[in-house]
């Protein structure tokens, strides 16, 4: 156990969640504490709903609690869940059995500080969802800011194109209060952001590998992920015209949590943006040489994307990176 990280997953369950979830979930790395699943990709009772599905799928042998957490923005209204990339069931209308494991009535922002404070300076808190439970926790309770081990945000856009609009990725334009917020903080934040996620391509090449070398024990697995891409490669070649793979967004910064070197990051001072039609959740580096808004955040600019879904393949498969071979 001492060899694992303590980590927190927040989430809100779509597909590449689902994928995020599978990952750490099997991964020999990570010890999942918990799992808080809020509104954006679909509604917060949807997203625990797949959320626990998933934990059922992995069987990773241990108990990990799965929360309901914030059911919309801080200030904002929520624009609806996004069904033309993750499905009406926000998991590429994928049928997964009903999970037997019911939801925890803890509520997010004391399970955080409880956790937070029973484990000082152990707890990883990953978030690939809006930041609301996030905001809504150190709010309640500031010490986190100091209390947490580190904190791995999948969000934002620094020198590439948002994914909402022209400058904003979902995550920070779903609620851009609760960004500017635990931003301002000052909390130690790494942002995973478009930067790199969108460099980390899944096809179903590499799928056809992660079914064949699959231990028995991850069959059911690996064809489930193989549903959840094939929806999620043809939404993004409609909506997006990208067809050379579905990026692996949120698994990305859970590896990321789990080992640093995939990526290669700077010190950046990051604002974020709360007004505009098309600006709101926009992270505004200040890139002059005496940088005059924002605060320090550690930041993505590249990513050793071969090594990654090499990892996230065997990882899925239980193989070694080792036994990962394309052939394509």
């Amino acid at each position: 156990m001492s060899e694992r990280k303590r980590v927190i997953l927040d989430v809100d369950t779509g597909i590449d969640d689902a994928l995020a979830i599978l990952y750490l979930l099997k991964s020999k790395e990570a010890h999942v504490e918990g799992i808080i699943a809020g509104f954006g990709n679909v509604d917060a009772e949807l997203a625990a709903e797949n959320t626990l599905k998933i934990v059922e799928l992995a069987d990773c042998g241990y108990d990990v609690p799965v929360l309901v957490g914030a059911k919309g923005p801080l200030v904002r209204a929520w624009k609806g869940p996004v069904t033309h990339i993750h499905g009406a069931n926000g998991i590429g209308n994928v049928e997964l059995p009903k999970p037997k494991q019911a939801v925890s009535e803890e509520h997010p922002s004391v399970f955080l500080s409880r956790l937070a404070n029973t484990y000082p300076g152990e707890i990883t808190l990953v978030t690939v969802g809006r930041m609301t439970n996030l905001a809504n926790a150190l709010a309640h309770d500031p010490s986190l800011k100091e209390k947490l081990k580190e904190v791995v945000v999948m969000g934002g856009a620094i020198r590439v194109p948002g994914n909402v609009t022209p400058v904003v990725e979902a995550n920070m334009g779903g609620d851009p209060e609760a960004a500017y917020f635990v931003v301002e903080s000052g909390m130690p934040l790494t942002l995973v952001s478009l930067d790199v996620t969108m460099k980390t391509r899944l096809t179903l090449a590499h799928l056809d590998v992660l079914e064949r070398i699959a231990e028995p024990d991850r069959s059911q697995i690996a064809r489930t992920v193989r549903e959840l891409l094939t929806f999620r490669l043809e939404a993004y070649a409609k909506s997006n015209g990208i067809t050379d793979g579905s990026p692996l967004h949120d698994p990305l910064a859970v590896a990321v949590a789990l080992d640093p070197t995939l990526v290669e990051t700077e010190q950046l001072h990051v604002a974020i943006e709360c007004k505009g039609s098309v600006s709101a959740g926009a992270t505004i580096a200040d890139m002059r040489a005496v940088p005059r808004v924002g605060k320090v955040l550690t930041t993505c600019h590249s990513v050793d994307a071969e090594r990654f879904i090499k990892r996230f393949v065997a990882v899925l498969a239980g193989r070694d990176e080792e036994e990962v071979t394309w052939n394509i």
